[in-house]
């Protein structure tokens, strides 16, 4: 045990430790004399404050950061404009007008950062040129006017693969284990994507293989500001790779287990990950890779989830197609279109088909669905199909007046998102829709009343019993 001398010592040592161990990054920047500078890193997702300094009357400042914060950061003052440096280690310096004008400003010590900075620089103008080749090369194979032309396609060749081979001469050449050499390459990857997806097609299956490869719990990962776009990225190449729905959602799920894989072993990081994937394919509509995503992560017993995100997620290991939803008793508060007709219950319902639809008057995408709805229900209804409008308002007058509009039933029990109904249908964004058939079974999860016009139109008009994929998963 310590005395109090000697941990007074102890904390001495420590403190004078931490300050030696510590890195700055400072520099002069003219038109920024007298304002604040912050220097910021990230966390996976979100990013943190790392420091903050008031700059002297020349734009003069020095900001510290520790071990902690290694990885890519960013300086940031007033104007909210973002200059990103390599946090590794080096003490970093700059110099030049303002964080928001990138072009005045040159590095003038850190070697990680110098070459982040000529790679920053080079590295654009070979992705264009190197597009710009490919669409020229596309041109001489597909015009009659210039295949006979065989010197334009060698040196058209010959200049793409000067090109990648310069570049990956850069890449080659970056010192072994330093933060740059990971970094550059993962960057060019996820900033690559659209380019790929337009003008380099046939990349697509090599991109979708290192993005495959990216290690979530790699804290080189985390920490540089890539993580949440990584994740964009890859996802949105498989949307837009130019194949089927089918195929789509088949490369999903391989690229959901290969992401999975090492996360199982990390719980923070799969909350983290999960969670903002799921609502990334939600966003998009694409309900068939979200309920993989969670069957995926619920079935996996050695994990543990985080209770939100879990009961999220339970929403489609319990209204999956084809299982059937709990009956809805209608609470005494709700409002009955005109006609003889007044159930007491969902199943009092006798349509072939019935469209439960949850949302609220504070709801913005309601206000502009709900009346598309009702637009649509006289259609639907000739069709077979009934509309039943849980709301979660918790206002009765706010009720009345919105469901008031409707030509179906609409009902609410005040309670918002502590609905027993609500909690019933798994209900954790407004509006959602199920479509659900005489027995309550679920046929569909609907993200649009135009994915419901097109269904009706295919199924119940035109009598098509085969599934038609755009209509069904988007």
């Amino acid at each position: 045990m310590l005395n109090m001398k000697q941990y007074y010592l102890y904390l001495i040592f420590v403190t004078a430790s931490n300050f030696l161990q510590a890195q700055t990054v400072s520099g002069d920047l003219s038109w920024l004399a007298n304002q604040e500078i912050r220097l910021e890193g990230f966390k996976g997702i979100q990013n943190y404050a790392v420091a903050s300094v008031k700059t002297d009357d020349k734009g003069n400042f020095s900001l510290p950061y520790s071990q902690s914060d290694y990885g890519v950061g960013y300086l940031i003052s007033a104007d909210e404009k973002p200059f990103f440096i390599i946090l590794n280690g080096e003490d970093v310096t700059l110099s030049g007008e303002s964080l928001s004008e990138p072009q005045s400003i040159a590095i003038t010590n850190g070697q990680e950062n110098l070459l982040f900075e000529q790679y920053a620089q080079e590295n654009p103008r070979r992705e264009q040129a190197l597009s710009a080749w490919v669409y020229l090369e596309k041109i001489y194979q597909a015009d009659a006017l210039f295949t006979n032309q065989q010197n334009p396609n060698k040196v058209i060749e010959e200049e793409k693969q000067r090109i990648k081979t310069e570049d990956a001469a850069f890449l080659n050449s970056l010192p072994k284990n330093s933060y740059v050499s990971w970094y550059l390459p993962t960057r060019k990857l996820v900033s690559s994507v659209s380019t790929i997806a337009k003008y380099r097609t046939e990349e697509i299956p090599a991109t979708l293989a290192a993005f495959r490869a990216l290690d979530y719990t790699d804290k080189r990962l985390y920490k540089s500001g890539l993580f949440k776009n990584a994740i964009e990225s890859h996802f949105w190449l498989l949307e837009n790779c130019g194949k089927n729905v089918d195929s789509v959602y088949i490369e999903m799920q391989i690229s959901i287990d290969a992401l999975l894989e090492n996360l199982i072993k990390d719980e923070k990081k799969l909350n983290e990950v999960t969670d903002y994937l799921f609502n990334l394919l939600e966003h998009h509509s694409l309900f068939k890779a979200s309920e993989y995503l969670a069957i995926k992560v619920l079935n996996e017993v050695s994990c543990t989830i985080n209770s939100d995100l879990a009961n999220q997620l339970e929403t489609y290991r319990a209204m999956k197609k084809g299982n059937t939803a709990r009956d809805i008793i209608f609470p005494d508060t709700l409002v009955y279109p005109s006609g003889d007709f007044h159930p007491k219950k969902l199943s009092d319902f006798k349509s072939n088909y019935t469209l439960v639809v949850f949302g609220a008057s504070w709801c913005p995408p309601c206000a502009e669905k709900l009346p598309k709805i009702a637009s649509s229900y006289p259609q639907w209804k000739a069709q077979g199909v009934e509309v039943l409008f849980v709301s979660l308002d918790e206002d009765l007058t706010a009720f009345y007046d919105f469901a008031a509009q409707f030509p179906f039933i609409s009902i609410t029990d005040l309670k918002k998102w502590n609905s027993p109904i609500a909690k019933d249908f798994y209900v954790f964004s407004t509006p959602t829709m199920y479509l659900l058939d005489k027995s309550r079974k679920i046929i569909l999860r609907l993200s649009s009343v135009k994915q419901m016009d097109a269904w009706v139109d295919w199924y119940l008009v035109k009598g098509n019993a085969t599934p038609k994929d755009k209509i069904i998963e988007q």
